[in-house]
Formats: C-alpha cells, structure tokens, sequence
C-alpha cells in the first residue's frame, strides 16, 4: 500500500475515514481531531499527489482515487467505515457512495459537488501550475479557502494553510486537477444509496449551497447543514462542523432510527 496514511483512536472504535481537499494534506483535520478519536478509530491519509502519497504510473481519474480508499480498508482489514470528506475529499465520498455502498455505513460530505467548477477552467489551472508552479495558486486560495471576515481575524490559520499548499508537488496538485476537469456524477446521482450529510459555506465560491441541494434533492437518505463559512468549513466553522459531523454519525446509537 503506497499510500501515505495513519490511523488513531481506539482499536475497537468504529473507523471514520477522513479525505482532505485539494492542496492540503491530512493536518486540514486538526481541528477535529482530538473530538473524532474519541468515538472513532480515525484513519487518515494523504490523497494521491500530496504528501508523500505517490502519483500512479497511469493517468488518475475519480475511480483511482476512490478505489485507493476501498483498497486502503482492505489493507487494514477493515470491512466497513464511516467517511468524512471535504472539496475533492467529497467528491471522492460520493464516488464511494455510488460504487462501494457495502464498505460504508454514512458518508458527511462538506464543500462538495456532484460535479466541481468546469472541465477548461481546471484544465487551465493545471496546466499554468505544471508550467509555473504552486506559487500562482498559493496567490489566490486564501479567497477561495475562506471568507474576508476570516482571513482578517484568522491571518495566522490563513497562512499556515498556504504555506503548507506551496510545499505540495505542482505534479500532484496538476494530476488531482485533471481529475476534478473530468469528475461528474451528476448522471448516476440517484443511485446513491447510503446516507449523507452535505455540509455547505453559505459562502462557498467554488461549491455553492445550489451544489449541496442538488445532492440532497436527489439522495434518497440526505440532509443539508449551512455554515457562514467559505470552502473551508471543517476549518473556519471548526467546533460548529465537527458537532454537525458527529451528531450524524452518532445519530443510531443515540436516539434510536433516523426517519
């Protein structure tokens, strides 16, 4: 197993998978962390590209990515997990959602889509990043990432978080944003199966609420959570997410069958 992970917790927990977004590694959990090894045994990785989670010998697509997962439990002897992913992270999630639906008991999706921003814009990213580097993408995530209100009151979060975005290979970040030109599940949505939280910032430039709603209108078992957050929401709306989260996953053992 290439991939770089780690997993924590308590070994008779049930395991929550956590998927990060595109240019961030798995430190974008921080936050949750301490709270989520509490219930869950937590099984971290890094997603192809980034970190030291090597890029494939072939071109990546979705399916590669989500199978990294499936083949990830298997490696652990894992049969069945809860997952939480944000941005490409959720994406995956809902691959997952589509394809595996035995190897996972609920998914919680934040800033995600069934089909993220459009195939030229990602294609003209990664092209400029193979051609120039990171430093063009580090200039302008901080607006992505999160809202004006935040940066001013968080300028230290900001730029930790662009500073561990520079120290990412261009190739990786390039490759992941080849997939994200050609991921789209808007077709085979319905067939979506497990239960799903999707969690949108009421100020998502990237992934808008309408994104999340397409979702939940057509995912038999789904509920929408807003939060005043950009793209970032496990991040600017830490404590608020992280309750969301584990009130969802949480939600059989305390009050009986969810209707």
């Amino acid at each position: 197993m290439d991939l770089e992970y780690r997993i924590d917790g308590p070994v008779s927990a049930p395991v929550l998978v956590l998927s990060n977004s595109l240019g961030t590694t798995w430190t974008l959990w921080d936050a949750q962390f301490s709270s989520f090894i509490k219930r869950f045994r937590v099984l971290r990785y890094n997603t192809r590209g980034h970190g030291n989670s090597p890029l494939p010998a072939r071109e990546m697509n979705l399916a590669l990515l989500g199978q990294d997962v499936v083949d990830l439990l298997d490696h652990l002897n894992i049969p069945c997990a809860s997952f939480c992913g944000v941005s490409l992270g959720g994406l995956t999630g809902l691959w997952l959602n589509l394809r595996y639906p035995q190897r996972f008991s609920q998914f919680v999706l934040a800033n995600t889509a069934l089909r993220i921003g459009n195939q030229e814009a990602w294609l003209t990213r990664a092209r400029r990043v193979r051609a120039e580097g990171l430093s063009p993408v580090v200039a302008t995530s901080a607006q992505r990432w999160f809202t004006e209100d935040y940066i001013r009151h968080k300028p230290g979060v900001v730029a930790n978080m662009l500073e561990g975005l520079a120290t990412l290979s261009p190739t990786g970040y390039a490759a992941c944003c080849e997939v994200l030109a050609r991921a789209d599940l808007r077709a085979d949505a319905a067939d979506i199966s497990r239960p799903v939280l999707m969690i949108a910032g009421q100020e998502d430039p990237v992934t808008t609420i309408a994104d999340a709603q397409q979702v939940v209108d057509t995912v038999a078992d789904a509920a929408l959570c807003v939060l005043p957050a950009s793209h970032l929401a496990n991040i600017a709306c830490a404590r608020e997410f992280t309750r969301q989260t584990l009130n969802f996953l949480l939600r059989g053992e305390t009050h009986g069958a969810h209707h």
